[in-house]
């Protein structure tokens, strides 16, 4: 399957790849607007607002999300999405709003 990554607060053009292929071993700052850290999920650098179908994080992203955005259903960790659906991806910074993670 392959899935579309769509970047709209952004001027970066979207990009479709395999299924869980990470994100952090495909983008880079010349195709994205994310920016990357440590891409093992402790230091949060990769904070990012997620509109579409992601899978629950797992416990230890969920105990940063709490500290980096809390009250954000949509927050996640770029570098710890599993992709497996269509995606649009969002810096946290441009979203002040909480979007229905499910709407794509």
């Amino acid at each position: 399957m392959v899935c579309k990554i769509s970047f709209p607060d952004s001027d970066y053009a979207s990009l479709t790849l395999d299924a869980h292929t990470p994100l952090a071993d495909t983008l880079t700052v010349q195709n994205s607007p994310i920016l990357f850290g440590c891409r093992t999920g402790i230091c949060g650098t990769c904070l990012v607002s997620v509109i579409g179908d992601v899978s629950p994080p797992s416990p230890d992203e969920q105990e940063l999300l709490d500290v980096l955005a809390p009250n954000y259903p949509n927050a996640r960790l770029a570098c710890q999405l599993d992709i497996t659906h269509d995606l649009k991806i969002c810096s946290h910074e441009s979203s002040d709003t909480s979007p229905d993670r499910n709407s794509v």
